[in-house]
């Protein structure tokens, strides 16, 4: 039964079904695991000559009086009194009915905050009920669940449904199964399901409200510990799936291979040819690579990426690399162009900002297999894109893509009997509480070093008060022969304001800095002219470019060295990293600048104190996760698919490795529980795995 629709309660109209579903309340049993986001502790019939501002109470009394004031703002006062003493309840939204409901010698039961008022201690529109007798026995606390509403649905409303299911359970506990076996509980010291469930849902009144506010009691621990274990079982089985699936197998062409490092203008590093060692192996074997490339920004991820492509291309398989943003696809396809110029391997760009008729003749090219290496952003997975023989897909920032977007593209190489192989890269390192759960069916490889010579970005938090200060510091480096980037960071996701501003910059460092040449790139703009505008800046024809965040992506500039954003504090962590990353790529001192607007709110403190603090991506990627939590970092947000209905990746990581080994234990010993966790806790969710 728990596993019906919840319409499916008699209680549930149609129209609550669908707002519930805005919940995630699909089925009856969501409702048991949507849990308080926190819970009002009350104290009931308290002591009323006692009370002190800031307590919630339940409170029964009589009224002694009801009377409308007429001052600045037009409110009712209701005096109610117990033998305890007497409180004012204030209401500022009132109507004649209820005027007359509350006539002298009306008993009623209140609930609400108290709070210090013209007169003395007041509550201000308290919850409440006319009764027929009061109830004054001793005093107690009562904790409330608070849950998360969305619109058209009360706290009322949820909190009967759950107790009915609840109660439903209790009366016949064979509908709720617990998945866990009593082994485990044993171990770890969990309560059962049905218990832990009915303690967070009705919490007894000797339990400790810190713990449920906090989200520490061994009830809550055991939901998260379980929907831990269910995440780390269902990548560990499609792991294994994964691995039974057929790919061709590339072979390394030795002489290809030299002959492509010999012709680098740079020197590979240790870790970068230890990255391009495993995925040769991958690769070598007939079951599909499915690897993630980690590196900080500037360690060289997108060479062994075309390394990869060599190998798919030497076995005279197609490749298709799939960017976030048209300024990256233009620019891999520079560098792709150039590293391929002495193999026969034509690269081609798929964007959308191609002409009908560049477009059809690339598509052609696609379709018949001429085009070997293969450069777009979402414009690769679209309909009419077919290719001929397509073997290896890798992603570029791979976050920056919905799930639906990456099942797409790999749908253009999967065969009845084949699957792609499959790469993708970051450059926001992943936590590794996050790679234990949203990765663990990938393999991950890590360049943990910088190329020779890279000196780590020296950064400021300045305020904008000084920027007269900073104009000057423009002047010296750039009469030192360097470049510069100015960026302005986006107003209220307006692409419009985020031009305007930009636009606006751009005018004032014109006049204040008349002799140097200064460019604007911004998100409005064709992809032709940004692409000739980033050349102009790369030949040095431009000192200083005043951007939006349009370059916050692998952008490569080896003579930039001085990074201005604008209004940093409105930017997250990753993204500031990013930006930085864009200096600091030639052997030079290189310069990041944070500018904030005064004054600051604690949360942009904490970023720009950590951003100033550290070039380690990995160490800035763990703030991130804390500040700002795993479905904005991973970029999952957008799909839900990979969001935690009760677990906390950071604040119960401690539950994360004993999760992880007791899934091996489950694989061994219980695996007919596996499915029945699974639907429980993922359900649609498992449609995407395989991105």
């Amino acid at each position: 039964m728990l596993n019906q629709a919840v319409i499916s309660l008699i209680t549930v109209s149609t129209n609550t079904a669908q707002r519930l579903e805005k919940l995630g309340i699909f089925l009856i049993q969501d409702l048991l695991f949507h849990l308080p986001l926190r819970y009002e502790n009350q104290i009931k019939n308290c002591n009323i000559g006692s009370l002190s501002p800031g307590q919630q109470v339940l409170i029964s009394g009589q009224v002694e009086f009801v009377d409308i004031l007429r001052r600045k703002k037009r409110s009712m006062i209701c005096r109610i009194s117990n033998q305890t003493g007497s409180i004012d309840l204030r209401f500022f939204h009132f109507n004649t009915q209820q005027f007359n409901a509350l006539k002298p010698g009306t008993l009623l039961s209140c609930s609400g905050v108290i709070r210090q008022g013209y007169a003395g201690l007041e509550i201000v529109h308290p919850q409440y009920k006319i009764v027929t007798a009061m109830d004054l026995q001793p005093e107690q606390q009562i904790l409330t669940p608070v849950y998360p509403l969305t619109e058209g649905i009360k706290q009322s409303t949820l909190r009967h449904l759950i107790n009915q299911v609840l109660n439903l359970c209790q009366q016949q506990p064979e509908l709720l199964i617990d998945y866990l076996p009593e082994t485990i509980l044993q171990q770890y010291h969990y309560p059962k399901l049905l218990d832990a469930l009915q303690s967070l849902h009705n919490p007894d009144k000797n339990m400790r409200y810190d713990l449920l506010e906090n989200k520490t009691s061994p009830a809550f621990k055991r939901l998260a510990f379980e929907e831990f274990l269910t995440r780390s079982l269902f990548m560990l089985q499609h792991k294994s799936q994964q691995q039974q699936g057929k790919a061709s197998v590339f072979k390394t062409n030795i002489n290809l291979k030299k002959q492509f490092i010999n012709a680098l203008p740079f020197q590979l590093t240790a870790a970068q040819q230890r990255v391009m060692g495993e995925i040769e192996v991958d690769c070598s074997q007939s079951k599909p690579m499915l690897r993630l490339i980690q590196g900080d920004v500037g360690s060289g991820k997108t060479v062994v990426a075309a390394y990869t492509a060599l190998l798919a291309l030497a076995n005279h398989y197609q490749v298709a690399i799939m960017t976030p943003t048209e300024l990256l696809a233009e620019q891999h396809h520079r560098n792709f162009s150039h590293w391929f110029k002495d193999f026969a391997y034509p690269v081609a760009l798929l964007t959308g900002q191609l002409t009908t008729a560049t477009r059809k003749q690339t598509l052609i090219e696609i379709a018949s297999g001429k085009a070997k290496i293969v450069i777009g952003t979402h414009a690769l997975f679209q309909e009419a894109v077919n290719f001929s023989n397509l073997e290896l897909i890798i992603i570029d920032e791979q976050h920056r893509f919905g799930v639906h977007q990456r099942l797409a593209l790999r749908a253009k190489a999967q065969s009845a009997d084949k699957r792609p192989h499959q790469l993708v890269m970051t450059a926001t390192p992943i936590p590794r509480t996050l790679a234990m759960l949203h990765y663990a069916d990938l393999d991950i490889s890590i360049i943990d070093q910088l190329p020779q010579g890279r000196k780590a970005v020296i950064t400021r938090v300045i305020s904008s008060d000084r920027r007269l200060e900073i104009i000057e510091r423009i002047r010296y480096r750039i009469a030192q022969g360097y470049q510069g980037y100015w960026v302005c960071p986006l107003i209220e996701e307006s692409e419009n304001l985020d031009y305007e501003a930009a636009k606006k910059t751009f005018s004032q460092l014109s006049l204040s800095l008349p002799q140097m040449r200064i460019g604007l790139i911004h998100g409005r703009m064709k992809s032709g002219e940004k692409n000739k505008l980033m050349q102009r800046f790369k030949a040095r024809e431009l000192d200083l470019l005043v951007a939006t965040t349009v370059i916050e992506v692998g952008v490569d500039v080896a003579n930039a060295s001085l990074m201005i954003i604008e209004n940093a504090e409105r930017l997250g962590l990753s993204q500031l990293h990013q930006l930085r990353g864009r200096v600091g790529r030639g052997s030079q001192d290189s310069y990041c600048l944070l500018l904030y607007q005064s004054p600051l709110k604690p949360i942009a403190q904490q970023r720009l104190r950590i951003i100033r603090s550290t070039n380690d991506g990995f160490k800035i990627a763990e703030e991130d996760l804390r500040l700002r939590g795993a479905g904005e970092l991973i970029g999952t947000r957008q799909t839900g698919s990979q969001q935690f209905k009760i677990a906390h990746p950071d604040n119960d990581r401690e539950l994360l490795m004993p999760a992880q080994q007791t899934a091996y234990h489950f694989l061994q010993h219980y695996p007919i529980l596996i499915e029945p966790l699974i639907k429980r806790w993922l359900g649609a969710a498992t449609d995407y795995a395989e991105v």
